[in-house]
């Protein structure tokens, strides 16, 4: 996707997408649809009969992808997004699937929901958006605080982008005390490749410190994105909420 600077630096604000889905016909998942992550949701996320998982997507656009862990039996998505435009096209379109929930909000401001109310927080893109808009650092570490702040103690912040470990490790870490796994998936996964995958989806990739480890296996430039799965550790005390541990 190519971006201009005027472009990137509005991707935090409700008007650019507000414009763009007013023009935007169809559903576009950004980077993967849920068929292709499914084995690794319900690795993280698993569904049982009696076990009730309340699930948050954010910045979830015209995206399927709720629809589609809606259809794989996941009975409470909650999916947010800035732009009041497409919310409402969304809650029209599934006015008859009541428990298909979407909210107007700001990912960086979700003091409508509750601490410590949600299993899961699914982010596909919309970190790598803010990163690319004004202010980034500081839009970014803001949803990042209230991603946690959200998520029940030893839920998992599931997050697909665009970042190489040595991009986004920091970043995870100056944020919140999580436990870190990493996952990559090819960029073309849907579709039918006589190649086997460079690495096996629900295997986590090794990861030091630094994630050099994960790029001696992959190379400089693999053609993949990143998932990195983080669990919310509520152990440590408060003053060393910064620190983290990684896998």
């Amino acid at each position: 996707m190519t971006m201009g600077t005027t472009t990137t630096q509005a991707y935090g604000e409700p008007w650019y997408w507000d414009n763009r889905y007013a023009n935007e016909s169809g559903p576009f998942d950004w980077y993967q649809k849920y068929q292709s992550l499914a084995p690794l949701i319900n690795l993280y996320v698993p569904r049982h009969s009696n076990q009730h998982h309340r699930i948050l997507v954010v910045g979830c656009g015209n995206s399927a992808f709720s629809e589609g862990m809606a259809d794989d039996g996941y009975d409470d998505v909650v999916s947010i997004d800035i732009s009041s435009v497409v919310i409402q096209a969304m809650q029209d379109k599934y006015s008859d699937r009541p428990h298909l929930k979407y909210l107007q909000m700001d990912v960086r401001d979700m003091s409508a929901f509750q601490t410590d109310s949600f299993d899961a927080v699914v982010d596909k893109g919309t970190l790598d958006s803010l990163l690319c808009g004004s202010n980034s650092r500081q839009n970014a570490a803001e949803m990042l605080d209230e991603v946690w702040r959200v998520l029940k103690d030893k839920g998992v912040y599931i997050l697909i982008t665009y970042g190489a470990p040595l991009y986004r490790l920091h970043l995870l870490r100056e944020s919140c005390s999580w436990t870190i796994k990493l996952h990559v998936i090819e960029k073309l996964a849907c579709e039918d490749k006589s190649e086997p995958p460079i690495w096996e989806l629900t295997n986590p990739v090794p990861l030091n410190d630094d994630g050099s480890s994960a790029e001696e296996l992959l190379g400089n430039n693999p053609d993949v994105h990143y998932i990195y799965v983080c669990a919310k550790d509520n152990s440590l005390k408060p003053g060393l909420k910064r620190e983290t541990s990684v896998d």
